[in-house]
């Protein structure tokens, strides 16, 4: 089968076509920060897939006869239906995206100096963990290791290290297991139903809680009905509800896989849990029957979590970052194997073997990209992952230099996506004239936001 998005296009937007010396000049005043531009300065965006897709008809035919009442509103209900089918769970609360999702949920179970572990906590999911004065605990699966290799599941927790370490002399200190699926910052891979069913039952014989990371649960569960076996027969609903049910609840940003530009959730079951969740977010958030979100964002949450399970969506989906991914690689650049659903993330410690881990490879790639052709992406590598000192000199990096193109739901078309690997093709032939990097202002906290970085050469 060719190629082709299940849906048809009825509303458009003019991209902006810029000029590479208006780039130029555009990234520099940034301090060479993409999170810094203005979106009329990019052509193709492809910095995140959070709050970037497209509406459906359906998503705003709902939205426009929402209940905006402040308490008990009819769309708190919808909304609150449609979850409660999906996870199962008894106390549903919604908020304006999943960073306050996991503060009120973090904030409610851990206390200072307890341990969160994860397959990989991304970044402000460590950061919401670490401004409680806790520490994030990374345990992926050794398979992430080798990212050339096709094995199916690579975003798995490693149960080996899980299992020593709530059996060791931390685990009182052990406030929640935490699954992020897919796993984000593992390379957007999957997690199957069997590393959850085992993570679930080593949490339930040490008494600790487990919860998902559910940003992503329907690509999740595509790549679980492709990959693993046992599960060709299911839906990828009904692979989600199993996932849902073998945890104690999940933190979710809805802005991925609910395709909403707004919205996130809480969802627990354990009563005093989740009164302790309400009432955080009543005190930072909004009442419980609205979490700082208005009644049309609650309509088109409903409805986008009952769209976002098709298989054809889905397939269409997957079918699309593949392609990209094999751009990627016919234009000469490595990507993370198996290609992701979210996104695809190049190598660009192999691409650039000329740029050390100091001068940001990975960063030093997603501005080429940008300048050669206003693609804007987000680099995986040293800037956001290494230890710098106060000077912004790296002291220790990560193992990898990679840099993540997300593609936005239902937004851009296979013609956009070839775009990108004619330029990915431009900076292949001649990889050796990407500069380096170096750091000139670094924050403390979450700095890919908000440094500022210059040219060397």
């Amino acid at each position: 089968m060719p190629l082709m998005e299940p849906y048809r296009i009825k509303v458009v937007e003019p991209i902006p076509i810029t000029t590479p010396e208006d780039r130029h000049r555009w990234l520099a005043a940034t301090g060479y920060n993409q999170f810094s531009l203005r979106s009329e300065q990019v052509t193709i965006d492809l910095l995140t897939d959070s709050g970037t897709g497209a509406l459906s008809a359906a998503q705003q035919a709902v939205a426009a006869g929402a209940d905006e009442t402040y308490a008990g509103a009819s769309s708190y209900y919808r909304f609150r239906e449609v979850v409660s089918d999906l996870t199962g769970y008894n106390y549903i609360q919604p908020v304006h995206q999943g960073r306050a999702a996991e503060r009120i949920l973090f904030g409610s179970v851990l206390r200072p100096g307890m341990i969160s572990v994860s397959n990989t906590h991304f970044d402000t999911t460590r950061a919401n963990v670490e401004l409680l004065g806790c520490v994030a605990l990374d345990l992926p699966c050794e398979e992430a290791a080798d990212l050339d290799s096709a094995e199916p599941f690579k975003g798995n927790i490693d149960l080996a290290r899980l299992r020593q370490v709530l059996a060791g002399p931390d685990r009182p200190r052990i406030g929640q297991v935490l699954m992020t699926i897919t796993n984000n910052g593992g390379g957007g891979q999957p997690v199957s139903m069997a590393n959850i069913e085992a993570a679930s039952r080593l949490c339930r014989e040490h008494g600790v809680p487990f919860f998902l990371d559910a940003a992503r649960f329907a690509e999740n569960a595509w790549w679980v009905t492709q990959r693993e076996p046992g599960y060709a027969d299911w839906t990828p609903r009904q692979v989600a509800q199993r996932a849902f049910a073998l945890a104690d609840g999940c933190v979710a940003s809805l802005k991925k896989d609910g395709i909403v530009h707004m919205g996130g959730l809480v969802a627990v079951n354990d009563p005093e849990l989740a009164e302790q969740c309400e009432m955080l977010c009543i005190a930072t958030e909004g009442f419980r029957t609205y979490g700082g979100l208005a009644g049309r964002d609650l309509e088109m949450l409903a409805q986008g979590l009952i769209e976002v399970t098709d298989p054809l969506y889905l397939r269409a989906r997957a079918d699309a970052t593949r392609y990209l991914g094999s751009l990627a690689k016919a234009a000469g650049v490595s990507i993370v194997e198996p290609a992701g659903i979210h996104a695809i993330y190049l190598n660009a410690k192999r691409l650039l073997p000329h740029l050390t881990a100091s001068q940001f490879p990975g960063h030093a790639l997603a501005c080429e990209l940008y300048l050669q052709g206003g693609i804007r992406c987000v680099e995986l590598g040293s800037l956001y992952l290494g230890t710098l000192n106060e000077r912004g000199e790296l002291q220790s990096g990560p193992p990898f230099e990679l840099v993540r193109l997300a593609v936005p739901r239902r937004v851009y078309t296979q013609s956009h996506l070839e775009y990108v690997g004619e330029v990915l093709a431009q900076i292949a032939k001649h990889p050796e004239r990407v500069p380096g990097y170096r750091m000139t202002h670094v924050p403390k906290l979450l700095r890919h936001f908000n440094c500022r970085l210059e040219r060397m050469g």
